[in-house]
């Protein structure tokens, strides 16, 4: 090994050390909320995309984590900015951390990644620009991807809470 792919080695190592804290220290915050709310639900850690991905899950399918879930997604973007937030609190790093419940994410990752590929064959055929409902910064960045996958480009326009993806035709 040289000393610049031990360098690069090391230094992921630490990077995979430091993402995997905040996880440890979101799942005891998020034991700590079930726990106080009487809510049954498993934890499950991860590493994605160089963040931590926290999930909270449950076996027997329960609808009272969907609870935390709230319309639209409301609830668990809260709970993600409050577990952020203790995170920083005992890291005294940013985080930016991504918390999944009942596998509400996931689902509507699918369900936006649709959604951009539909837009994009929109902006194809047309010629025409196609501008999208207002979304989340996570909402946005799945269509943004989706878009890129499809050979075109697009943009963020207009103010947190109202900011939506604009599908540029080629």
């Amino acid at each position: 090994m040289t000393e610049g792919t031990t360098a690069a080695a090391a230094e992921g190592a630490d990077t995979l050390t430091r993402l995997e804290q905040e996880g440890d220290i979101a799942a005891d915050y998020l034991e700590g909320l079930l726990d106080i709310a009487d809510l049954d639900g498993d934890i499950d850690m991860d590493v994605e995309a160089d963040r931590a991905s926290v999930s909270i899950i449950s076996d027997t399918g329960s609808r009272d984590l969907q609870k935390l879930v709230g319309r639209d997604g409301e609830v668990l973007e809260a709970l993600q900015e409050l577990t952020r937030l203790a995170v920083h609190r005992e890291t005294g790093d940013r985080s930016r951390l991504m918390l999944d419940i009942a596998g509400y994410r996931a689902r509507r990752r699918t369900e936006l990644a649709d959604l951009g590929a539909k837009a994009a064959a929109e902006a194809k055929s047309s010629g025409q620009p196609v501008r999208l409902d207002p979304m989340t910064p996570f909402e946005r960045k799945v269509v943004h991807d989706a878009i890129k996958a499809a050979g075109l480009r697009s943009e963020s326009e207009g103010e947190e809470p109202q900011r939506f993806v604009v599908v540029l035709p080629a």
